[in-house]
């Protein structure tokens, strides 16, 4: 019988064989795989919570503070309940409420009424204690119309029964009495202010609708006549509240405005509030 199936001998144990590399296997297999750190990310998401929270309070801060403001304000000045008036903090509120006082606020209205006078104010305040104490400073103006204005001038000695503005002038209209008879007249002045009162300075004069030199004025109407063409201080102080004061006065368009310095201590002693005095 034929050997027809030849058989491969077996490799010498000395003969060297490739080694099959198994994937994954090894030494390193064998170290765990490092986590990622996420504490960034979660710091990240702790800072958005927090700018997220301190937005809030913002907004919260200056959707409350307005009111509080003008319930304080209204009440101090004893305006009416439904008086109208905007008020407006500047800067971040939330360290100036953790500071306990506010840097700067606006406070302004259309129309309020103090001690008999109307007019549109428009008052800035800077260092307002939340927990009570003086202003740092406040200063601000009055707006008035021609009728109001002619109620500031109702208690001088000049004969206003109307005024007119023509900026930046303004015109008084009223009349004398010469003889027994009526004779009216026309001061045009400009007003401006001088140490809290109302200065008034004569530019023309008209008698019974003609224009009149001022040389002349005294021998028609004497020693009244004489006084018209002088430069005159008027004291409205007895007009507005004691703590604030006269500071400027212009006519411009259809309104005079008055400048006013408001006193700190406003905020704290009541009798500022007060009508204020006219030197006798």
């Amino acid at each position: 019988m034929s050997d027809d199936n030849h058989t491969l001998p077996y490799p010498e144990a000395s003969a060297e064989h490739p080694t099959l590399v198994i994937p994954g296997g090894g030494a390193d297999a064998a170290q765990p795989r490092r986590r990622r750190r996420r504490w960034p990310w979660v710091l990240l998401i702790l800072v958005i919570l927090l700018a997220a929270l301190v937005v809030a309070a913002e907004f919260i801060a200056r959707s409350i503070l307005p009111g509080t403001v003008r319930s304080l304000v209204i009440d101090q000045l004893d305006l009416p309940a439904d008086q109208q008036l905007d008020v407006e903090a500047e800067g971040i509120l939330l360290p100036q409420l953790i500071g306990g006082r506010l840097d700067t606020l606006h406070l302004s209205t259309d129309a309020v009424t103090l001690e008999g006078v109307t007019g549109a104010a428009d008052v800035t305040a800077t260092g307002i204690p939340l927990r009570g104490g003086d202003l740092g400073g406040a200063s601000g103006t009055i707006r008035v119309d021609q009728a109001e204005f002619t109620t500031l001038l109702a208690g001088t000695d000049l004969p206003v029964e109307s005024v007119a503005f023509e900026p930046p002038n303004a015109t008084l209209g009223g009349s004398f009495t010469v003889f027994g008879a009526s004779v009216p007249i026309s001061l045009t002045l400009t007003p401006g202010a001088v140490e809290g009162d109302l200065e008034l300075t004569p530019v023309s004069l008209s008698i019974g609708g003609l224009d009149v030199d001022f040389d002349g004025v005294g021998g028609m109407l004497g020693s009244v006549g004489e006084d018209l063409t002088k430069p005159q201080r008027v004291c409205i102080a007895d007009q507005l509240p004691a703590g604030l004061t006269l500071t400027g006065l212009e006519i411009v368009g259809s309104e005079a405005v008055i400048d006013i310095d408001v006193d700190g201590a406003i905020a704290t002693d009541e009798s500022l509030l007060e009508k204020g005095v006219c030197p006798r």
